[in-house]
């Protein structure tokens, strides 16, 4: 079997590699990345000479490349995405044509060579915040930032391309994924490796705002289920049922480093700001899911393996990163 990932430098879509070459000894798998910024080669440094890993360079937005790679290919797994809220709100138009067109492209290559399984990993922000409850997958999209609609602008297309064409597409929604190899430009990776540096630490607002948080391992499990025994045209939620406000995670990674609350810096909230993600995701437990990994574990884990990768993360935070955050965060 030939799966084609696409995003696969990227931090949950390498980890979902390196566990399918992990479980699934008879599988071939293609990454298509067009290694921007998030997509760093080092995340699969360990599996880069596997002779059942093969890596293209493009982008999903082109249909040569796209069509070339799909030809072979039994499953595609899309994980390639502009992903970050903050950028969104900056370039709203990366977000569209990556997110939507790209995906488009995709499905377009899918229905053409007839591929068995299309999955098209989204996000918990396509339901827009809840203060009550958890989301299931039959709740409206209420998208908040450029970001969370322009995936759910691609789930809605891939959700037709099923209606339509019958393609087998199934679509996963999870909760804010957390664990190694995080670009830090995202809560958890941003503060631990800026309290390792005894650097401030920027929370938005108060820091109530609350998350429910999955350790990627944990993501990539049910991924795997949802490729291999999800239903075509059903949406399946994935959530640990661990929620902690932004804040009690800032706290505790201070804690676990021996920093001081000090490092601490309240900045001004960024402009719709969803207050609270919670999924349902009793679907995706019918087919055998459970996390594995306790919240306690994942984040010690976490911090421990960032202590000892600075070699990874140090050129990261550099350049035209530390500028962006700078300004951002008027630093």
């Amino acid at each position: 079997m030939r799966i084609l990932v696409t995003g696969g430098l990227g931090f949950i879509g390498s980890h979902f590699i390196r566990h399918i070459l992990a479980t699934k000894p008879d599988v071939q798998v293609v990454n298509l990345d067009k290694q921007t910024y998030a997509g760093n080669p080092d995340n699969l440094k360990d599996v880069e000479d596997d002779a059942r890993y093969d890596y293209a360079k493009g982008d999903i937005c082109d249909a040569a490349i796209v069509d070339k790679l799909a030809r072979d290919a039994d499953i595609i797994v899309n994980f390639a995405a502009e992903s970050h809220v903050d950028r969104s709100i900056g370039k709203p138009g990366d977000f569209i044509r990556t997110d939507i067109f790209g995906t488009y492209t995709l499905l377009e290559a899918a229905r053409r060579h007839k591929v068995k399984r299309f999955v098209q990993i989204s996000t918990d922000e396509v339901y827009g915040s809840r203060e009550k409850g958890s989301f299931n997958e039959n709740d409206l999209l209420r998208p908040s930032s450029p970001y969370s609609a322009s995936k759910a602008g691609a789930d809605m297309l891939a959700h037709s391309y099923f209606v339509t064409y019958r393609l087998p597409v199934v679509i996963t929604r999870s909760s804010n994924n957390y664990g190694p190899f995080q670009y830090p430009e995202k809560l958890m990776p941003l503060f631990i490796t800026n309290a390792i540096e005894d650097k401030e630490l920027p929370l938005y607002g108060d820091g109530s705002n609350v998350r429910d948080w999955l350790y990627v391992e944990d993501n990539c499990r049910a991924i795997s289920l949802a490729v291999e025994k999800g239903m075509p045209g059903e949406i399946y939620n994935i959530a640990s049922g661990q929620e902690l406000s932004n804040k009690g995670v800032t706290r505790l990674i201070l804690k676990l480093l021996g920093k001081p609350d000090s490092l601490i810096k309240p900045v001004k909230d960024r402009p719709g700001h969803d207050f609270r993600y919670s999924l349902d995701s009793a679907k995706i437990r019918k087919l055998g899911f459970k996390p594995k990994v306790s919240f306690e574990e994942g984040i010690k884990t976490t911090v421990n393996w960032y202590k000892a990768n600075r070699w990874w993360w140090k050129r990261l935070k550099s350049g035209e990163y530390l500028e962006y955050y700078r300004k951002q965060y008027n630093l």
